[in-house]
């Protein structure tokens, strides 16, 4: 399995968070639980890749 767009996307996706997380006193109010949502299921996602990507290891 080529790891490399995992690892990519799992980078982006921790960032994304980061940023949301530092940056959320100028997020506009309707925007921010959609984002939050958003990058939380992003962050599972990345999370299960990762996990995936290390059970598909011996394969």
């Amino acid at each position: 399995m080529n790891d490399n767009p995992t690892l990519i996307f799992a980078i982006v996706v921790f960032c994304l968070g980061a940023v949301l997380i530092w940056q959320r006193e100028y997020i506009p109010q309707k925007l921010k639980k959609p984002l939050a949502i958003f990058a939380a299921l992003m962050i599972l996602f990345a999370f299960g890749l990762i996990v995936y990507s290390f059970f598909a290891l011996g394969t």
